[in-house]
């Protein structure tokens, strides 16, 4: 449970014990938005895969565009996910390594689904490092979402689905990739931040499996 659903359930619950004295009716509405706010600042537990290269969901929500594009001077891959107000709002680090960049550009609060948004909402745009290649995400503020949430700062170690802040309400996230990625998600997918795979570096994947000489033969043992 994200602390900010605690303190504002809390409020609305002060607000219904006032409110009995002038009508215990008065009290569902307060009520029943302290029950709101509890479930929609859940923070469910995760498997973070191990895969290596693996690139991990840094929020939940459904897979709106997949596209390439060209993102300081470099052809990258960009993946867009909406984040409705059923969604988990905790977001996490798509790959283990250290924050490089952290910018925050102040914009307008446009529909999160509008193809446009990812360039003029007010968004928080992060860098991370790691392990031979730099993933960037985006927490892009939406028709409803009006505060990100940060807790890192450049410099700091993150692991693979580490939390990493949250959106407030409906919102979306992006994620530029190296164009050489390979996608394991499509448009119109439902991913799971932190547990859902987006996309592996095959470099990286091959880096890691083992070798030939590595592997142990299955006639290892001698024979008489």
């Amino acid at each position: 449970m994200v602390r900010d659903g605690i303190l504002y359930a809390l409020g609305l619950s002060v607000a219904a014990v006032l409110l009995f004295f002038v009508s215990p009716w008065l009290i569902i509405v307060p009520l029943l938005l302290a029950l709101f706010f509890l479930w929609f600042f859940r923070d469910p537990e995760r498997v973070i895969p191990p895969d290596p290269g693996a690139i991990v969901s840094p929020g939940d929500g459904r897979i709106t565009d997949i596209a390439a594009i060209d993102y300081m001077g470099r052809r990258m891959r960009r993946l867009s996910m909406f984040l409705n107000v059923f969604d988990v709002h905790v977001n996490r680090s798509p790959i283990a390594g250290v924050i490089r960049g952290v910018e925050y550009r102040k914009g307008k609060f446009c529909n999160a689904m509008d193809k446009n948004c990812y360039e003029v909402n007010e968004q928080n745009i992060v860098t991370v490092e790691g392990d031979g290649q730099s993933v960037i995400f985006k927490q892009i503020a939406g028709l409803l979402a009006r505060r990100i949430v940060f807790t890192k700062k450049i410099g700091d170690t993150v692991g693979r689905g580490e939390r990493i802040g949250l959106i407030k309400f409906g919102s979306r996230v992006d994620v530029i990739m190296d164009a050489g990625v390979e996608m394991k998600v499509k448009i119109g997918d439902h991913v799971a931040g932190g547990s859902t795979i987006l996309a592996v570096n095959p470099t990286l994947a091959a880096r890691s499996a083992p070798s030939s000489a590595e592997v142990p033969s299955a006639y290892s043992g001698s024979t008489r």
